[in-house]
């Protein structure tokens, strides 16, 4: 295979509503039967990297970024395994912070793919691994094959049934949780939480961000029941002040005036779910130094989080792409930048809360350009639109734009003494990006995606 090869395998093997994780609506019969089998066949690639597994409703990535960040200063070589990807897939997958290249990512899928077909002979009821799944192999293999010290590796879905949960790692690690992919997760925060903290292993060390009560005691008594340490935000640890300046107390003692290279409260908390985690890992017998951990805050990079790509005017890309992470999206801008005018690029998934999400960040902007990304499960401009107009009041300056380019391009002509934010989703972010030169995506790869 060469790389158009291989990434158009993958692509034409994802599933739900053409994302990469597994259908959930078979998980519970087939589970990890797939994944297993898979890697078994590869000689279980996962069982031989030492791993920090990650879930939680918001803030994995940023998380899984802080501990990498954090261990690579350590001086390890560090795999981290994330999902999903701005520009290419290969972002998901990275080596030392570096995207694999074209040609190992090629190689890999090659070695996989005639197991997937015996796997889909031999286990017929089953079928071929999803994309996703089969992405956690690659992952797996790759982190293997090129002897990374530790593998941080980001859950997809849920965690119970997601394809990671293979994996017997050094520390569980559970981000905070609220309501989202409630269809599929359970509509109360017990439920997800219990979804979420399938990830927990009997006798393997849990570090939990701050949680709400129910989310709380589900994650208590789980670990409880298998045997778990597991150290709270807020119980057992805690951060406090800005992502500028912040301290850190917990069984490590006190750090005092760390600094995060991402803004803002909700990264300082993240950052605070990752001290935690290394206290442990180095507890643990893996030596991560005071140092370290500052280096690693300070230089830590995830693109599409609260990233400001263009200083005059100011332009700010977010990811939010649900309630929860809107709210911390409108608690950073109103940090960030008090007394400031805000102009509002917008673009939402269909399957999202739009309405409550325009209401949340309503209340800061003067003019919202609604528009959608190119991806088929995009809302349209015209329900941002809808749900705009039915605020009371409603806010004046709302226009459509046909396509993320065209509304920055309307933004800025309005920006000269105003900060643009582009939020809504991630695949927003980074038709944003691209727009503005900052990377490019394989077209081949956006066409398969999209079709």
């Amino acid at each position: 295979m060469d790389y158009r090869q291989a990434i158009a395998y993958i692509i034409e093997r994802s599933g739900y509503d053409r994302g990469f994780v597994a259908n959930p609506f078979d998980a519970e019969t087939i589970g990890l039967r797939r994944t297993t089998w898979l890697l078994e066949a590869l000689g279980n690639p996962q069982a031989k990297v030492p791993a920090v597994h990650i879930a939680g409703t918001k803030g994995k990535g940023s998380t899984g970024a802080f501990i990498a960040s954090i261990l690579h200063q350590s001086g390890r070589r560090v795999g981290l395994y994330t999902s999903p990807h701005l520009h290419t897939f290969r972002e998901r997958i990275q080596l030392d912070r570096q995207p694999i290249s074209e040609e190992c990512f090629a190689e890999l899928t090659a070695e996989i793919a005639p197991l997937n077909a015996r796997l889909a002979a031999e286990q017929p009821e089953w079928g071929e691994a999803t994309a996703f799944e089969i992405s956690t192999a690659l992952a797996f293999l790759a982190f293997a094959r090129e002897k990374v010290d530790v593998a941080v590796i980001e859950v997809g879905l849920g965690g119970r049934l997601d394809a990671t949960n293979v994996l017997d790692p050094r520390v569980s690690v559970i981000t905070s949780i609220s309501y989202d992919h409630m269809r599929i997760l359970g509509d109360t925060l017990g439920q997800i939480a219990a979804e979420k903290g399938g990830i927990i292993k009997p006798g393997r060390p849990v570090v939990a961000a701050p949680q709400r009560t129910e989310a709380r005691e589900t994650l208590q008594r789980i670990a409880d029941e298998r045997g778990c340490e597991i150290f709270i935000g807020e119980r057992d640890w805690r951060v406090s002040a800005k992502s500028s300046s912040f301290v850190a107390d917990g069984p490590w003692g006190r750090y005092d005036d760390l600094g995060s290279a991402l803004v803002g409260q909700h990264q300082v908390e993240n950052a605070g779910t990752a001290i935690a985690t290394c206290w442990v890992l180095d507890r643990d017998g893996m030596a991560i130094p005071e140092a370290a951990i500052r280096a690693g805050l300070q230089t830590v990079s995830w693109v599409g989080r609260f990233e400001v790509v263009h200083s005059d005017p100011v332009v700010v890309v977010d990811g939010a792409h649900n309630v929860d992470s809107t709210e911390r999206l409108a608690e950073t801008l109103a940090n960030e930048y008090a007394g400031r005018r805000l102009v509002l690029v917008l673009g939402i998934a269909g399957d999202k809360d739009v309405e409550q999400m325009v209401r949340i960040l309503a209340p800061l902007v003067s003019n919202v350009i609604a528009t959608a990304s190119h991806h088929p499960r995009a809302a349209s401009a015209e329900r941002i639109v809808a749900a705009v107009e039915a605020l009371e009041p409603p806010l004046p300056g709302v226009v459509t734009a046909p396509s993320v380019a065209d509304a920055l391009t309307i933004a800025l002509a309005d920006a000269a003494d105003a900060v643009v934010c582009v939020t809504g989703s991630l695949y927003v972010v980074a038709e944003a990006r691209e727009v503005l030169g900052l990377a490019r995506s394989d077209e081949f790869e956006r066409e398969l995606l999209y079709r």
